[in-house]
């Protein structure tokens, strides 16, 4: 008999999560006699716990094909991350409770590191309270810090933008450094991994003098301030990519504000800033910042196709392989090559994906520091291969999908979050 399925968004949105959506729910749509029907989670597993269910059925064929397109969270997400059975009994027999009363058996959910965990440890409820649940985790994060998949839906977009947003501001430098700006530096998104700064680092190959600050990568003003000081005497200019995480070696990070997010994770914000001034009071070069913050994740218009894709066919891959029987799993990118790029589906244990974080490769990063090897860029360049525009009106502007999310009668007490 046809069970239901639950799907949910969490943590920071991207361009294409909306795209692993469309794969999940067109490819369940197929499977009528397996999966009656799929109930999102509106805000997340927040739906879960609250019982606020959205019902996708509402939801027409076109519109649905839509979040193919359209960036940010259709159904809403959150950071909330479950803590253990032991820890919190009271949250997991709250699920227990809302997936029997609407008859869910298949839970999918689209996340990045957290949200593995969260989804590993829904996985184990059919062996500990006794209601059996096929949990498949969707990988997605534009941090690129899953391990064992080659890259994560979310990233190839951001890669994109963070490459050509740098490559352009540069341009606008170049053009005035003689008598104006000579220092431009960007901020990029990374905690405690650099794939999103390495991307930026791409500009290297049109001739865009550059440097590098990752997380994985001490910070040594003295060095940087060198290295800047040659640059700029080099070619007139000089672009820094500098990395949210990026931090001295006390561990402290140059953008720490000293708040935490609903993770325990230090709030951060201000790196690009401070390396700036930093540069101002040691040379006094004029210079302008930028944060990218959600205008890197947000920019669909200017999507890797390589990315639409792969968040598609991710999405795809773990209705399938729940429909196979598998539990505690999450579908992964499999390299086969890059030149020409060739990929494939493959599959790894929640268990070991759980929060682990895949760090930039020692072999990626240039021996100063400050760029990324020709090894690197082989990895990068595919992830951002070519476009995948919107649709746009006749104004001009991309046609996003903005669904109707019709919420799903309760059935169950209120429950309050603690």
């Amino acid at each position: 008999m046809a069970k239901n399925a639950f799907y949910a968004q969490s943590g920071g949105v991207t361009a294409v999560i909306n795209a692993s959506a469309c794969g999940v729910i067109e490819t369940a749509r197929q499977h009528p006699d397996q999966i009656a029907n799929v109930y999102a989670g509106r805000n997340g597993i927040i739906g879960a716990l609250t019982e606020d269910l959205i019902d996708t059925s509402k939801e027409s064929a076109a519109n649905i094909a839509a979040l193919r397109h359209t960036p940010s969270g259709g159904f809403g997400s959150c950071r909330y991350k479950l803590k253990s059975l032991e820890a919190n009994k009271r949250e997991y027999e709250r699920l227990i409770e809302v997936f029997k009363a609407h008859d869910i058996g298949y839970f999918f959910y689209n996340g990045g590191g957290d949200s593995a965990d969260t989804c590993y440890k829904v996985s184990q409820l059919s062996e500990k309270m006794g209601y059996p649940v096929q949990a498949i985790h969707v990988p997605k994060t534009v941090d690129n810090d899953l391990p064992i998949t080659d890259n994560c839906p979310g990233f190839g977009s951001v890669a994109k933008y963070i490459a050509v947003s740098t490559l352009e501001a540069s341009f606008d430098v170049r053009s005035m450094a003689k008598t104006s700006t000579k220092i431009f530096v960007i901020e990029v998104m990374g905690r405690h991994a650099g794939w999103i700064a390495a991307a930026g680092g791409l500009v290297e190959d049109n001739n865009i003098p550059v440097l590098v600050l990752f997380p994985e990568v001490e910070f040594n003003q003295d060095k940087f301030l060198a290295a800047v000081k040659a640059k700029v005497e080099q070619h007139g200019y000089c672009t820094i990519v500098v990395s949210e995480g990026c931090h001295y070696p006390d561990g402290t990070f140059l953008a720490e504000q000293g708040t935490r997010d609903a993770f325990g994770h230090a709030q951060l914000g201000g790196a690009a800033p401070v390396v700036a001034n930093m540069i101002k009071e040691a040379y006094g070069y004029k210079f302008h910042w930028a944060v990218a913050d959600y205008l890197q994740r947000a920019a669909r218009h200017l999507a890797s196709n390589s990315d639409v894709e792969q968040a598609y066919a991710l999405g795809k891959a773990a209705v399938e392989k729940a429909l196979e029987g598998k539990n505690a799993i999450m579908p992964t990118v499999v390299r086969e090559s890059s030149n020409p790029y060739k990929w494939s589906i493959g599959e790894a244990p929640l268990s070991e994906v759980a929060n682990v974080e895949k760090m930039m490769p020692k072999d990626f990063i240039t021996e100063d520091g400050y760029g990324i090897t020709d090894a690197c860029k082989e990895y990068l360049y595919p992830l951002i291969q070519g476009e995948n525009y919107p649709p746009y009106d006749d104004n001009g502007m991309p046609k996003y999908v903005q669904l109707d999310n019709v919420a799903v009668e309760k059935k169950c007490a209120e429950f309050e979050l603690k």
